[in-house]
């Protein structure tokens, strides 16, 4: 697989969008569109320092991407005159890179490995100098079509769309945009391009005339390989087929969706027998385990969440969830929260950066920040845990079995022992021990006719 190497292009800047952002970073399903071919490029055992981008608008944008995700060679395109000039970039790196080169398109998210694979072994079966990679799509629209001899059935051009005859327009096999190419056939042919057509540019179509006698076609399985976005409505069509094709994975996968507006993230793992509910978004690297009920109106980003767990009206960040898990309506898991066995939260409860210990139970609104729950504490309602005093965030401990009673504030750094119990309206500003009941009041203060005085204040002013 050392032999192969990828030159993906992703210089265009997308008007039609009307976005800060460049084309290829536009989102399906919460990634990039040139995530989802840098995915299948991996996918496709072709290693990052192998894959070189052409860039063009906002290539710092780009270029940021790309050094989060991994190492990546990037070529500019300060003009845009066409693919093939786009590629003309990348010219030392066909150059001392690999003996075959894949060229690809970042902003078709379809394109899958499978795909890439299976067109690589025809390529290398046949000895071509170029493979095309096409599909069957009728209306063809603005794709560039096949053109094939009529005595052969051989490729011999391929026409862009601006450029057909009214014969050529009604053929259906057409250019998915990507390529298998012999690295020093694809260098022999691009010196050769002409900017000679309706566009003004240079096409990397065109080297395909130019290699036609050794050339070759792979028709994919499924014409969605060759979708892409030019504008919003239809980056938003992207957004729906995607949403089908990982919710159709799923389903095969033993998981239960019904309802509407229920969209799951690209890398989400579900287990078998877990039942999805309306508005529900799973995104990020998240694990969801067998049996559980996850939504209506649940958010769940980069979490680990075992079996059996049931989540209602939830939002949740990079945090782990134990099997038997309950909770909701209306509750925030914010990161760093770990939640053990059978921990039940209720309504109008957050918890932020603790770990909750096994069968313990947050009622309902409660704030936890900062704590360490052991194992069946029970908290009433109304407590908080005021976890920073203005310049430092202190941690609360809170030992096996305790009892916090209704609007406990638990003053950080404070530790609640084993088996012990605030008394309800308590400010807890110092340690409890274990066993013991701490009852933190203020005095009662009465002010005798304060409503009658209130009235004459009221009356003078």
């Amino acid at each position: 697989m050392s032999n192969r190497c990828c030159i993906i292009l992703a210089a265009g800047d997308g008007k039609r969008m009307n976005s800060a952002n460049p084309k290829v970073l536009m989102p399906v399903l919460f990634e990039p569109m040139l995530g989802w071919v840098l995915d299948s490029v991996k996918d496709a055992g072709i290693e990052d320092t192998n894959v070189g981008v052409i860039t063009g608008s906002s290539a710092d944008k780009v270029a940021e991407y790309l050094a989060a995700r991994g190492k990546f060679r990037t070529f500019l395109q300060e003009e845009r005159k066409g693919t093939g000039h786009a590629v003309m970039q990348a010219e030392s790196m066909l150059s001392e890179c690999c003996s075959d080169i894949l060229v690809l398109c970042g902003d078709a998210p379809f394109m899958d490995s499978g795909t890439i694979n299976a067109a690589y072994e025809l390529h290398k079966q046949q000895n071509s100098d170029v493979t095309v990679i096409t599909a069957n799509v009728s209306p063809a629209g603005s794709y560039g079509r096949i053109k094939r001899d009529k005595n052969t059935n051989l490729l011999s051009a391929i026409v862009e769309m601006k450029d057909c005859t009214p014969e050529e327009l009604a053929i259906t096999e057409v250019n998915s945009g990507a390529y298998w190419f012999k690295s020093e056939r694809l260098l022999w042919a691009l010196p050769q391009l002409r900017d000679n057509n309706k566009s003004g540019e240079f096409y990397l179509t065109d080297t395909v005339g130019l290699l036609a006698k050794n050339a070759s076609t792979y028709m994919a399985d499924d014409s969605i390989i060759v979708l892409g976005a030019n504008d919003r409505r239809q980056l938003r069509a992207l957004n729906d087929m995607m949403t089908e094709v990982i919710n159709s994975r799923h389903y095969s996968e033993g998981v239960d969706i019904i309802g509407h507006n229920v969209i799951i993230g690209k890398d989400v793992k579900i287990g078998r027998d877990t039942l999805l509910m309306p508005n529900t978004i799973i995104r990020g690297q998240t694990t969801i385990g067998s049996g559980c009920i996850i939504g209506p109106n649940t958010q769940i980003s980069d979490c680990k969440i075992g079996d059996n767990v049931n989540f209602n009206c939830v939002q949740a960040f990079k945090s782990k969830i134990g099997d038997k898990v309950k909770a909701g309506p209306y509750v925030h898991i914010r990161p760093g929260t770990t939640l053990h066995n059978n921990v039940k939260i209720g309504d109008f409860v957050e918890v932020k950066n603790s770990e909750i210990g096994e069968g313990t139970a947050l009622a309902h609104l409660t704030y936890i920040g900062d704590s360490s729950v052991g194992k069946n504490v029970n908290f009433g309602c109304g407590t908080v845990t005021a976890n920073y005093d203005g310049l430092e965030k202190h941690r609360t401990i809170i030992g096996d079995n305790a009892f916090i009673g209704c609007n406990t504030n638990l003053i950080a750094p404070v530790e609640v022992g084993e088996s012990a119990a605030t008394a309800a309206g308590s400010t807890i500003s110092k340690d409890v021990p274990a066993g013991a009941l701490a009852i933190e009041r203020g005095q009662l203060n009465v002010k005798e006719d304060w409503y009658k005085n209130k009235l004459r204040l009221d009356k003078k002013k």
